[in-house]
């Protein structure tokens, strides 16, 4: 089938998903015909994909430095969320009685949601850490909030919708001297950051396929060996009784291998993004009144741009952008389309009115200078014709 897209349109939405990469393709294709078997089948059709499950699971353990009975495949990293939190919660409770969660209050809805849900249907007391002014959150009030009876913390690695980026290794300590399991939602952070889990100092990691050219479809959840969780999904013995249900053998496949490459190339991507990232946020704050940039200015991702506009309509403006030929978002892929404020933009202290005026723009491998050009060239104007 022929693209309706048309050519000169420009994709600006990476973290909300990003293209296959064709080179994960061509690893993930003969698993969805010659090489079709269930790994849990005793025969040679068997024995070929368990294989390639295990190889791929030795490649993930390979870039978070870990062991690959460490690692859990999923469907995707909102379930490695509900699994890290939920699963760790409830077997904290079942071991030791711990009542308390502690989430920052910037986390991705597959944290905050499940984290309500576990105070609503369970009875845990759920704690939110406040952030500073760029979504992050101070390590010092981890070490203030923890308590014995915490049964985990969770603090995401960098933010979806202002791609501020937390310290996660310093609050890895403070959570392994008080012993207490730390997880953290790296989704964002995989084309871009190290994911050394010895070096993170968590005992759980989740990540998604899909926002590092992989199939969508397919995550995995690191869990450091010894810690206390219990499944949430049951039936067959998969994954070590920790994710029952059928192998996706060609999108684990196919996961193994994006990650692998955006990892061995990320250092090279990271550079060109940074520079043509600073650009259009220096372009963009000199041309524009009444505008912010969110999250940290340069701890940050480094394809990832987001501001607040006064006196604009959000979601009218991803409709102006999308006429003139640029695919953006308002923040969360999630929340696009949402007439309420963000909640991560609230947490940050701005108004409701500013935050309703939210712009997200992520830059990734097929992004150019002049695609940058073009973006400088339209949104000022833009902008200026919501207000009037």
């Amino acid at each position: 089938m022929r693209s309706m897209i048309p050519e000169d349109y420009i994709y600006f939405d990476y973290a909300a998903t990003t293209p296959l990469d064709p080179r994960v393709l061509q690893v993930m294709l003969p698993f969805f015909s010659q090489n079709f078997g269930n790994p849990s089948s005793i025969h040679r059709y068997g024995q070929q994909a368990e294989a390639a499950v295990e190889t791929a699971r030795e490649t993930c353990a390979k870039i978070l430095n870990c062991q690959p009975g460490e690692i859990v495949f999923t469907s995707c990293g909102t379930e490695s969320n509900n699994l890290a939190l939920r699963g760790t919660a409830l077997a904290n409770r079942q071991s030791r009685n711990a009542n308390h969660i502690l989430v920052s209050s910037v986390e991705h809805h597959a944290i905050t949601h499940t984290a309500e849900q576990l105070h609503r249907v369970f009875g845990f007391d759920v704690e939110f850490l406040p952030v500073n002014r760029f979504g992050q959150v101070d390590p010092q009030d981890v070490a203030a909030r923890i308590r014995p009876d915490t049964a985990i913390v969770s603090i995401i690695y960098c933010n979806n919708e202002i791609g501020t980026i937390n310290p996660i290794s310093e609050i890895g300590e403070i959570c392994r001297s008080a012993n207490v399991p730390f997880h953290t939602d790296s989704v964002q952070a995989s084309a871009y950051l190290s994911l050394n889990v010895q070096e993170l100092k968590v005992d759980l990691l989740s990540i998604g396929a899909h926002k590092f050219y992989g199939p969508k479809g397919v995550g995995a959840l690191f869990i450091r060996k010894n810690t206390p969780i219990i499944p949430i999904q049951t039936g067959g013995g998969q994954e070590s009784g920790m994710r029952a249900g059928t192998y996706n053998v060609p999108y684990i496949a196919g996961m193994a291998e994006a990650l692998h490459l955006v990892q061995s190339e990320r250092e090279e991507l990271s550079a060109s993004l940074t520079l043509m990232r600073d650009r259009l946020i220096g372009q963009m704050l000199e041309e524009i009144p009444q505008v912010q940039l969110t999250g940290h200015p340069t701890q940050r991702l480094p394809n990832h741009v987001s501001f607040v506009f006064n006196q604009v309509d959000g979601n009218l403006l991803l409709m102006h952008l999308d006429r003139v030929g640029f695919a953006c978002s308002s923040g969360s892929a999630c929340k696009t389309g949402n007439p309420e404020p963000s909640d991560v933009l609230l947490a940050l202290g701005l108004s409701p009115k500013w935050a309703l005026g939210s712009l997200r723009v992520t830059l990734g491998k097929h992004t150019t200078p002049a695609h940058i050009d073009l973006l400088c060239d339209n949104l000022p104007s833009i902008v200026s014709k919501l207000r009037a």
